[in-house]
C-alpha cells in the first residue's frame, strides 16, 4: 500500500493529458481529481474525529478545532471539518457516500448542517429513524444535483415541517424581539451596517434590493464593472432616496413592499417566500391578512391556478403565477427579477396569454429562443421543457426547465 508521501509525490510531478482537440481527455482527468479530492476531505473529517477522541488538544488548554487553524487551516474549514467529524458516527449513510468520494465537503456539511438544524427545531429531538429518514431524503437531494445552498434550503422546509406545534411557541424566524440593527462608524469614515432580522422583513429587503441592483451597460456599452455587493449597495441608496422622496404622514403604515407567499393546496408542504424559502404556518396565516402580500395556491404539480386574459401583455398578477412556476430563466437560472415571460405560441399566432402559454426568459435567453433554434414547449406536466438546436443535441431530446433541471423526462412522463 502506498504511503501518502508516495501518492502526494505522484500528484506532484502529475503530467497533463496528452493534447486532446475535444478536451475530454482533460476533463476526465478533472473528474478523476473531484473525486480524489472528495475522498482526501473525508479522510481529514474521520482523522479530526480520531485526533478529538484522543482528548490531545484539551489536555494542551486548547481546541481541536484551533489546532488546525495552527497546523495553516483556514478557520472557516476547520469549523467545517470538525463539524463534518461530529456527525459521521450518527449519519452513517453520509459516511459511507463520502468515504467514496462520491459528495464534496461542501455537500456533506450541508447535510450535517441541515439534520442539525431540523433536530434543532424538532419537538423533543429526532429519533433514530426519524434521523435516518431525513439524512436519506437530504442525501437524495444531494444526490440529484442539488446544491449545498438548495440543500439548505430543502433542510429549513423539513425543519418547519416538524417544528414545535405549541401555539405558544415562537419560531426564532419569526420572533421580533430578537430582531437586531446596528450601525456603526469606522475609523476611516464609513459607516458598517448588519442586521438580523425575521424573514418577513428579510424577504421585503431582499426583494426591494434585487429589483434595484441589477447590473447595466458602462456608458460605452461594455458589462457593468460592479461586483454583486457594490451593485447592492448602489441599490440601498437609490432605495433610500425613493423612501426619502415618497415618505409622507398619510402613508405611514400602508404596504409598500410586494411579498409574495405560496401555499400548497394538500397543506402537505410549508408556506415560502421567494428569497427566504420555507416559513411558518403562523407566518403565513399573518401574511395572508396584509394587502400588500400576494397569496397563490400550488396543486400537487406546483403549478398555480390557471389565470387568463385577452391581453397581449402578461399583467402582474399572472406574471407573479409564472415565477412561482418557473421560479427563475429556465434556460439559464437567472433571477426571476431579471426576466421577461415569453409567449410559447405568439400571441400574433393566436397564443393566449395564460399561465399555460408563457415562461421565464432573461433577455440573452429570449433571444436565444427567437433567433438561434432553441423551442421552449408545455409539457404534460404543466411545466415548460426547452428542445434545443440541433447543432447542440442531433436528437433534440426535451430538457426541463432550469428550476426542475434534475427531473429526467421519463419522471415528468410518469
Amino acid at each position: 500500500m502506498a504511503s501518502i508521501t508516495e501518492l502526494r509525490d505522484t500528484l506532484i510531478v502529475l503530467q497533463p493529458p496528452p493534447d486532446d482537440p475535444s478536451g475530454r481527455a482533460v476533463f476526465d482527468r478533472l473528474d478523476e481529481l473531484r473525486v480524489l479530492r472528495n475522498v482526501l476531505d473525508h479522510q481529514i473529517a474521520l482523522h479530526i474525529a480520531l485526533l478529538d477522541a484522543s482528548g490531545a488538544a484539551a489536555r494542551a488548554g486548547s481546541t481541536t478545532r484551533s489546532w488546525l487553524i495552527e497546523m495553516g487551516m483556514p478557520p472557516t474549514v476547520a469549523h467545517r471539518g470538525v463539524r463534518i467529524a461530529d456527525s459521521m458516527a450518527s449519519l452513517p449513510k453520509l459516511a459511507d457516500c463520502a468515504a467514496d468520494g462520491y459528495l464534496s465537503a461542501e455537500c456533506v456539511d450541508a447535510v450535517v448542517r441541515g439534520i442539525g438544524f431540523i433536530d434543532k427545531r424538532s419537538v423533543a429531538g429526532l429519533s433514530d429513524d426519524e434521523r435516518e429518514v431525513f439524512e436519506t431524503e437530504l442525501l437524495t437531494q444531494a444526490f440529484s444535483g442539488a446544491t449545498p445552498a438548495e440543500i439548505d434550503t430543502h433542510a429549513r422546509s423539513i425543519a418547519v415541517r416538524v417544528a414545535n406545534e405549541d401555539p405558544n411557541a415562537v419560531a426564532a424566524a419569526d420572533d421580533a424581539s430578537l430582531n437586531m440593527v446596528h450601525a456603526r462608524v469606522t475609523e476611516e469614515g464609513r459607516v458598517g451596517i448588519s442586521a438580523d432580522v425575521t424573514a418577513v422583513i428579510g424577504e421585503k429587503f431582499l426583494s426591494m434590493i434585487d429589483e434595484r441592483s441589477g447590473p447595466r451597460p458602462e456608458p460605452n456599452g461594455a458589462e457593468d464593472r460592479r461586483g454583486v455587493g457594490q451593485r447592492r449597495a448602489d441599490g440601498l441608496e437609490l432605495l433610500l432616496d425613493q423612501a426619502a422622496i415618497g415618505a409622507a404622514m398619510t402613508s405611514v403604515g400602508a404596504p409598500r413592499t410586494q411579498v409574495l407567499v405560496t401555499i400548497s393546496a394538500d397543506g402537505a408542504d410549508p408556506a415560502r417566500l421567494p428569497w427566504v424559502g420555507a416559513v411558518t404556518a403562523s407566518t403565513a396565516r399573518r401574511l395572508s391578512c396584509d394587502g400588500g402580500v400576494a397569496e397563490i395556491v400550488l396543486d400537487g404539480e406546483g403549478v398555480p391556478l390557471r389565470m387568463g386574459t385577452t391581453k397581449r401583455l402578461f399583467p402582474h398578477h399572472l406574471r407573479q403565477a409564472i415565477v412561482v412556476r418557473d421560479v427563475c430563466c429556465v434556460k439559464c437560472g437567472a433571477p426571476a427579477a431579471h426576466t421577461q415571460v415569453h409567449h410559447l405560441v405568439h400571441w400574433a399566432d393566436g397564443g393566449p396569454t395564460d399561465l399555460d402559454n408563457g415562461c421565464l426568459l432573461c433577455q440573452r435567453c429570449h433571444t436565444q429562443v427567437h433567433h438561434h433554434g432553441w423551442r421552449v414547449v408545455m409539457g404534460p406536466d404543466r411545466h415548460p421543457w426547452l428542445i434545443p438546436p440541433a447543432d447542440i443535441d442531433p436528437r433534440r431530446l426535451p430538457r426541463p426547465a432550469y428550476n426542475r433541471r434534475t427531473m429526467r423526462l421519463d419522471d415528468a412522463l410518469v
